[in-house]
């Protein structure tokens, strides 16, 4: 995967580093234009950015989760960064929680904005059996696509200490009028307060600048010695 790298301070790394994974057909640099890169200069974070190329062709011919561990996270952690967080957006929202499905404990934090969750019928499965929590997995399925072992894990967020402390913390946001929103909702009622962000609008990009700010105003991370600002965002905690 081709990756460009941002950092906080000119000719210095940070500790900290976002990589933002796009949604399928959009460019990375999309991210620059539509300004989540500036949001995160403008808090004055002490947070690197990479940004990366994974384009759909990754998620077709399934070495999404291989090139993102070899071609990006590894040599990171190589580079020395003490925490990762994954950024993704639709189907880069899809990649990075499957990557974390697959590949365990390699990333310190995932945010995840109008995430393709999997099929319309099997999260209205889950919708019909009460929710997330009360939903019990098929033990034996009846194929053998990604998204039946992605909610099985996602109900792992269910549990008072998700296990035992071991999964990320999970970030959502989504927009009210999303094609992917019911989908959205089931995930949203097994994740801890805070950690759920709405807005009005659909399926692109002014929804998803709205949530990144709402969003990266409350996640954990380290501050440049700038005092930073909070630009007021019109996405609200759900």
């Amino acid at each position: 995967m081709d990756t460009h790298l941002q950092t906080a301070k000119p000719g210095q790394r940070s500790d900290t580093l976002l990589v933002f994974l796009p949604g399928a057909f959009l460019k990375p640099e999309e991210f620059e234009r539509e300004g989540f890169v500036g949001a995160v200069r403008e808090r004055h974070l002490a947070a690197d950015v990479m940004l990366v190329d994974a384009n759909v062709s990754y998620y077709y011919d399934q070495s999404f989760v291989q090139r993102l561990s070899d071609d990006v996270l590894a040599p990171a952690r190589s580079a020395g960064y003490a925490a990762i967080w994954l950024v993704g957006i639709s189907i880069g929202g899809f990649g990075a929680l499957t990557h974390e499905l697959s590949r365990p404990g390699l990333v310190d934090g995932i945010v995840v904005l109008a995430p393709y969750l999997g099929r319309r019928p099997l999260g209205a499965d889950i919708q019909k059996a009460g929710g997330l929590r009360a939903w019990k997995a098929p033990e034996a399925p009846t194929d053998d696509e990604i998204d039946r072992k992605l909610w099985p894990w996602l109900q792992q967020y269910a549990s008072p200490q998700p296990a035992a402390g071991k999964l990320p913390p999970l970030y959502l946001g989504y927009g009210l009028a999303d094609r992917f929103a019911a989908n959205h909702q089931l995930l949203a009622d097994v994740l801890p307060d805070g950690h759920v962000f709405t807005t009005e609008g659909g399926h692109d990009w002014p929804q998803w600048s709205r949530l990144w700010r709402s969003v990266l105003d409350v996640l954990p991370l380290p501050s440049l010695a700038t005092p930073k600002t909070q630009p007021a965002g019109r996405a609200v905690p759900a």
